[in-house]
């Protein structure tokens, strides 16, 4: 037993209290069926959380961005206009390289790049049982720290779904739309007894909106697992085995339109377009067929849970990742009808992340202890070619690990009325080292990089009859991205610093059920930044936003949040944000931070009759600047987004009953910018030239779901 109880003590599984009934419960616990799930401690007021149907009834194929607009502050782009390729977003005006992504408790973020491709993970939305974007820096995590937020992700299946009478689900999903835009996916589950398996495949293609701004992409994943049966006196076993990935071959749309072009031809894409004299004095453009991204990722996952009893529990994971691409462009080649293409590009890397944590609790009455470890290590090859010729080669090496320890305990518990109490405390370790050479330029590099991080956090919360109280402060600290390396050894500049960033919230929410039920929701926050890594507007040559350090900066806002239910069948929700983004410049003057809008809005309105399903929502982002010098020439417009959702259930239970293997049919219809706003989301400027990513207008997409 003392050998059992040291173990424990060295790891540690996230339980929160949730502060949303009039019984002690714990977050994701549910003590009868001993049903422990990690989860990190989230403020009502600072998190939006989305179930697998409503993800489902949204899911076009469109990348996950896309699938959490509703997420207060957050703003959505894409490179073709669809949101089907390279899509990106920024939440509280923080960029997604600074917002840490997990997938069933593991890393998802590239360590070099800091973000998620997510057109290496195609349709994700298809086999996502949840997913909650927390913002602000939130508590102690796998992976690098927050910055604006965080997204943690489960596509582990709910077994709880298949029963004895019902041991197989399957799913048939096809969605076609404008500019041959078409996704189609199969899924398959079984239990038997204590087994299950399945799995899920998704193909999706699309021309883009922009002009020759296709993706081919497709994805995959697999899962078995098994589990012990419940005891009375708690102790249980759960173990799952799960492997998924993806292929994607995009036509690069990296480089925008140029504002004299965006009235005249917004579809204009000038990737891969060389201009070449096909007679003496006649000049013509031809675009490059191959100017493609191409990447192959596969990820594997072991969990393994165990419950010991009523209070102690213990959860261990192991992962690895394998990716290897590459991307071939013309920009600096040339073309002749004799002798067709010369001097191309190419341009790859080979990457293997592998990793393990473990996490332990201990759950009392009123209080609960979470103590946990984890460790990756990261190795990537990037190379280079022209004309099949070798011409650079370099390596990053990365290792992450971090250790945590977090209290949860009631003050007062008292019937309906709590004050609740949590402390967190993280130390992380990076070893970061690059060599070889700087694929900009091809001149050797030589970094290495120790950080040593301290990461506290504390909130309080307070609850009585609806209203919910809750104060928070959190530091977290972050490593510069391998991009950000390589851009100021490019022009010469002094290598990028960490970044330390000090978050305070504040916020109210009132729950109510009186002539309607509802709630309102108002938070605050203040994130004070030291050597903040701010985008300057230009764009590296692999398309990521160039950074730079400032020493003082600061982020703060109001977040508002409402939701209202009339009746069973029609709900009213959305949310308000205001904020400020500033930097302070040498003359001690402030200047507002690029991409950084100072009002965004949300508003969705749900009704549900008798099969019949409809969500109209629209969105609102005010200008933002282009780069931190607050010229107007160099900002996005404000604009507004307004999308209609539209699905139908076939009433065949009848025919269901009678007829066995029938299954439910649904029929869909998503018309998105209803009213064919012509907006930009992204852009860019490097002082002389500036350029927008113009997103499409109004398209049409319709879809049929079979699910037995």
């Amino acid at each position: 037993m003392k050998k059992v109880l040291f173990f424990v003590s060295l790891c540690g599984i996230s339980l929160s209290m949730q502060a949303q009934t009039d019984t002690l419960q714990w977050e994701n616990l549910t003590l009868q069926e001993v049903e422990v799930t990690a989860s990190p401690r989230v403020f009502a007021n600072q998190s939006v959380e989305k179930k697998q149907v409503e993800i489902r009834q949204q899911n076009i194929g469109q990348n996950l961005p896309y699938l959490i607009q509703s997420t207060p502050g957050l703003v959505a782009t894409s490179d073709d206009g669809l949101g089907i390729g390279y899509t990106y977003f920024h939440l509280r005006g923080t960029d997604h390289t600074r917002i840490n992504m997990t997938l069933n408790d593991i890393p998802l973020n590239d360590p070099e790049s800091q973000t998620v491709f997510w057109v290496n993970l195609t349709d994700m939305g298809s086999t996502m049982e949840s997913l909650k974007v927390q913002r602000g820096v939130g508590t102690s995590m796998n992976g690098s720290s927050a910055f604006g937020a965080s997204l943690h992700m489960r596509t582990l299946y709910d077994t709880k779904r298949l029963t004895a009478e019902h041991p197989v689900s399957a799913t048939l999903d096809f969605t076609g739309g404008m500019y041959n835009t078409f996704r189609e996916t199969a899924s398959l589950y079984a239990k038997v007894g204590q087994w299950h398996i399945g799995g899920r495949f998704s193909k999706v293609n699309s021309d883009g909106y922009i002009d020759r701004a296709s993706s081919d992409l497709l994805s995959y994943q697999a899962e078995a697992g098994w589990q012990s049966p419940y005891k009375d006196d708690g102790q249980r076993t759960e173990v799952t085995l799960l492997a998924f990935g993806g292929k994607e071959r995009t036509y690069m749309a990296w480089y925008g339109v140029h504002e004299e072009t965006l009235n005249s031809n917004r579809r204009f894409n000038p990737a891969g377009l060389i201009a070449y004299e096909q007679a003496p004095g006649d000049t013509t453009t031809i675009a490059y067929p191959n100017q493609t991204d191409n990447y192959t990722q596969h990820h594997a996952q072991l969990h393994i849970r165990h419950l010991f009893s009523h209070h102690w529990s213990l959860r261990a994971a192991a992962h690895y990742t394998y990716g290897r691409g590459y991307y071939q462009m013309a920009d600096y080649g040339t073309y002749s009808p004799a002798n067709g293409w010369s001097g191309i590009t190419q341009d790859g890397l080979t990457n293997h992340l592998a990793g393990a944590n473990m996490q332990a609790q201990y759950l009392h009455d009123i209080w609960s202890a979470q103590f946990g470890f984890a460790a990756q290590h990261y190795l990537c090859d990037h190379w280079g070619t022209l004309d099949e010729m070798d011409t650079y080669l370099g390596k990053g090496n990365k290792t992450d690990a971090n250790l945590y320890a977090r209290f949860n305990e009631y003050i007062i518990n008292n019937g309906n009325e709590r004050l609740s109490l949590y402390e967190d405390v993280q130390y992380r370790i990076v070893n970061y080292q690059m060599d070889g050479a700087n694929e900009y330029t091809y001149s050797p590099i030589d970094v290495k990089r120790l950080y040593h991080f301290f990461n506290p956090k504390a909130g309080l919360e307070y609850y009585n009859r609806g209203h919910q109280l809750t104060a928070s402060f959190a530091m977290a600290n972050r490593e510069p991205t391998r991009s950000n390396f390589l851009e100021a050894d490019m022009n010469a500049q002094t290598l990028p610093e960490s970044e330390r960033l000090y978050d305070y919230e504040l916020g109210y929410n009132y729950s109510f059920r009186q002539i309607v039920s509802g709630m309102v929701g108002v938070n605050l926050y203040f994130m004070q930044y030291d050597n903040q890594l701010v985008a300057t507007g230009g764009i590296s040559k692999l398309s990521y936003p160039t950074l730079t350090n400032v020493k003082d900066s600061y982020r703060t806002g109001i977040e508002l949040q409402y939701g209202f239910d009339f009746t069973r069948w029609l709900r009213w929700e959305g949310n308000l944000v205001w904020s400020r983004n500033k930097w302070k410049l040498t003359d001690n003057s402030w200047n507002t931070i690029s991409f950084s809008p100072d009002w965004t809005a949300y508003n969705a309105l749900d009704f549900h009759v008798a099969g019949f399903h409809g969500v109209v929502n629209n969105q609102v982002v005010s200008s933002q600047y282009l780069d931190n010098s607050e010229r107007k020439e160099a900002s996005l417009k404000a604009y507004t987004v307004t999308n209609l959702h539209l699905s139908y259930q076939l009433p065949l239970q009848s025919f269901r009953t009678k007829t066995n293997g029938m299954p439910e049919v649904e029929i869909k219809c998503l018309i998105n910018n209803l009213f064919n706003s012509h907006y930009s989301s992204n852009g860019g400027t490097d002082g002389i030239y500036t350029w927008y990513f113009p997103q499409a207008g109004i398209n049409v997409h319709a879809g049929l779901t079979l699910r037995w």
